[in-house]
């Protein structure tokens, strides 16, 4: 045995099936189907109207399409993670730190230099890429496009097809294909759909599926009035769907699912997490320094929303009387670091260094409302099989969330962890099944204590538990 095949076994291993010569193909096709974007945001017109936008991004879709029929075409269903610690883009390696770079500063241009992407002002034609979207911006919303419009396709694109390369790989798993055609739906449909189609018929732009904290201007004062004056009874809906589904379903939904009914089956933050980020979620950190982070760094984020609203409805109710200028001036601080630098920048941008769960993991403020009703009163519960587990860590490897899930099975103890989505990789991936995602009829025989949510709650202040 070589040195190479020690320290590189993908090297001398492949799985049975796929396409080379396919994949070659098309990994060739994508790179050159970046051309005519990187032409158009030079300012070199490739076409107008539809023939711009099927040469800008049609072949790409196209090419990527093909990549991942190529790869798994002739496979045995079953996850396979063959070097995927030795792969560019999945290990670390140069070729997924000069990913990262390119979405850190394509969401960096996105937020704060959209000129470069061919913005001009609202209302107004676009150029550059932006204007390769003219004609599906006109078709969906009449009216121009702009550097949302364009991030929300592109989003959206990353989540179907990538949700694609997710049926191909989990497709012999029923709860994997029902919950990846899940985030496919309400991505496609409620994020990107639906909120084009309410401007076209001169309503407001909408997100069914994104509440408060996670949108926290859907319950500012300023957003109610707005919709309150420019949208009439729509705007009332709007605004009781926000209250409704941030303090009763939310609560209802979460006690009896966990936080999954959201994270894995719903938000479009997971959404993007299980579908483009799924390669990487090998490489979320699994020490203790993190899960130390992780408690302070989520719980925070909420502290911070919550006292931003608490805030402007203060300022709102006084006539600005108690915080003046503060208010607005803690928004936008918290709408520039949490919004656009953890979310975007970072959330999405550091996928290829450390995982797909980013944001989710610490920053998310609705994750940390879901987390802490999960952890103490939910019924959700992985229940594990200690005397079948072998300890192979793979469970624990293929956390997104950087859970030592091999520890609690070993251990045979259930897994109740607030930061838990409820995604079914570590079932998936234990070739044993020891591991199993369960909702129980009661939250208080998850384990020892859970009868006493509240003495628990404190319990946990003092150390992670």
């Amino acid at each position: 045995m070589t040195a190479a095949t020690v320290t590189n076994p993908a090297a001398s291993h492949h799985a049975p099936g796929g396409n080379p010569l396919a994949q070659k193909i098309a990994t060739v096709g994508i790179w050159l189907s970046l051309i005519p974007a990187i032409a158009a945001g030079m300012g070199h017109q490739i076409g107008s109207g539809w023939t711009a936008f099927l040469i800008g991004f049609g072949p790409l879709i196209g090419f990527g399409l093909l990549h991942i029929w190529a790869h798994y075409t002739g496979t045995i269903p079953g996850i396979k993670h063959d070097g995927v610690f030795f792969a560019q883009f999945s290990g670390r390696k140069i070729g997924g730190i000069l990913l990262g770079v390119a979405i850190t500063a394509f969401y960096v241009v996105l937020y704060w230099f959209p000129q470069h992407l061919g913005f001009v002002d609202w209302g107004k034609p676009a150029g550059g890429v932006i204007a390769l979207l003219e004609p599906l911006s006109q078709l969906l919303r009449g009216t121009h496009a702009d550097q949302w419009f364009l991030y929300g396709f592109l989003y959206t694109i990353a989540v179907l097809v990538m949700g694609v390369r997710m049926f191909y790989k989990y497709r012999h798993n029923r709860y994997h294909l029902i919950r990846t055609g899940s985030v496919m739906f309400f991505q496609l449909g409620f994020a990107f759909l639906v909120p084009a189609l309410l401007i076209a018929f001169n309503q407001p732009e909408f997100y069914f599926t994104y509440f408060w904290p996670l949108k926290p201007e859907y319950l500012f004062p300023g957003k109610i009035a707005d919709l309150t004056s420019t949208a009439g009874g729509v705007g009332l809906f709007m605004i009781g769907w926000g209250i409704i589904a941030s303090f009763i379903l939310t609560p209802l939904l979460t006690w009896r699912y966990g936080k999954r009914w959201y994270c894995s089956w719903v938000c479009g933050c997971g959404g993007l997490a299980e579908t483009a980020g799924d390669p990487f979620r090998q490489l979320s950190s699994k020490k203790m320094s993190a899960w130390k982070f992780e408690r302070w760094s989520i719980h925070l984020t909420l502290v911070a929303v919550v006292v931003v609203t608490a805030m402007l409805w203060i300022n709102n109710t006084t006539e600005g009387a108690v915080f003046g200028g503060a208010s607005a001036t803690a928004n936008r601080i918290y709408g520039f670091v949490v919004v656009s630098l953890l979310s975007g920048v970072v959330g999405v941008g550091f996928y290829p260094l450390l995982g797909s769960r980013v944001w989710c993991r610490f920053f998310c403020p609705m994750a940390a409302i879901l987390g802490i009703i999960q952890r103490f009163f939910s019924r959700f519960r992985i229940t594990t099989n200690g005397g079948q587990c072998m300890s192979c860590g793979n469970c624990s490897t293929y956390c997104e969330m950087g859970i030592d899930v091999r520890a609690y099975a070993m251990r045979g103890e259930n897994i109740v962890r607030a930061s838990c989505v409820g995604c079914g990789v570590c079932a998936a991936v234990c070739p044993r099944g020891v591991l199993k995602l369960e909702n129980g009829a009661t939250h208080t025989d998850r384990f020892k204590g859970a009868d006493s949510p509240l003495k628990d709650l404190l319990g946990t202040l003092k150390k992670p538990g």
